[in-house]
């Protein structure tokens, strides 16, 4: 009988433990990718509980932690929280994206290293935000304030962005990536209430900072991977949340904090 082995190319084992997870590290398994998954279907999880136990407390947990343009200075927290919720009240959300993470995730975190690939994971879902931030501040009758989004669809999208320019970089045929990316863009237009803003952000911002690490600055192409990404990496954190405060200042609801 074949046995299930949540690392498909690792050796046999009977659960999750310590000696596996240091394996896995050790030869570059998908362990970030996994803990990544493994976080988000278990909030997953602690929503449709709360929604059988009290739709209120289910309510207030969703509110507390997916992230609003109108209050994002005041629950700073949500920068990082929304990365993690999902709609609750269908499996199709969350499976999609899990589905998506872990097509791409296992690719980069090998190429990049376990703690460069969440960086580039959580600065892309902080991307994200900033494309709603944007949108806020543009959109026609301030409606963009009003509103309010959660997902790993932000961060997923700068993984996306990543790895087309690194197979661009090493002349990987991408031309039937790109039709597949088009297509996750013009999802939203047609199926209704999906933050497509946060797509084009995290696939702005995770993009650009994959460009960073691949070419950047000539000078420092022979700094190691783990310098550069400290550097470009530590520089787009600080830009982005520059240009969310900056995006606040046109916040309408900012005197109601």
């Amino acid at each position: 009988m074949t046995r299930f082995s949540m690392f498909p190319q690792s050796p046999m084992f009977g659960g999750l433990n310590r000696k596996t997870i240091a394996y896995e590290w050790k030869h570059g398994g998908p362990v970030i990718t996994w803990a990544i998954i493994l976080v988000c279907v278990a909030v997953w999880l602690i929503e449709v509980l709360l929604g059988f136990l009290s739709p209120i407390l289910q309510g207030w947990f969703i509110s507390m932690g997916m992230i609003a343009p109108s209050a994002v200075m005041r629950m700073p927290w949500t920068l990082v929280t929304s990365m993690f919720l999902h709609a609750p009240n269908s499996i199709m959300h969350i499976l999609f994206n899990m589905i998506a993470l872990y097509s791409v995730g296992p690719v980069l975190e090998r190429m990049m290293g376990h703690w460069r690939f969440l960086g580039l994971y959580m600065i892309s879902g902080f991307g994200g935000s900033l494309g709603l931030m944007v949108w806020a501040v543009v959109a026609p009758n301030g409606q963009g304030w009003q509103g309010a989004a959660y997902g790993a669809s932000g961060a997923l999208f700068g993984l996306f962005a990543a790895l087309l320019v690194v197979y661009r970089r090493i002349g990987v045929d991408i031309r039937s990536m790109l039709v597949w990316m088009a297509i996750n863009f013009l999802l939203p237009f047609v199926v209704g209430g999906v933050a497509w803003q946060a797509h084009i952000g995290g696939f702005v911002v995770g993009g650009a900072l994959t460009w960073l690490l691949v070419a950047g600055i000539p000078a420092w192409h022979g700094k190691s991977l783990a310098w550069r990404m400290r550097v470009y990496g530590g520089t787009m954190t600080v830009l982005v949340l520059a240009l969310i405060a900056l995006c606040n200042l046109a916040n309408p609801y900012s005197a109601m904090l």
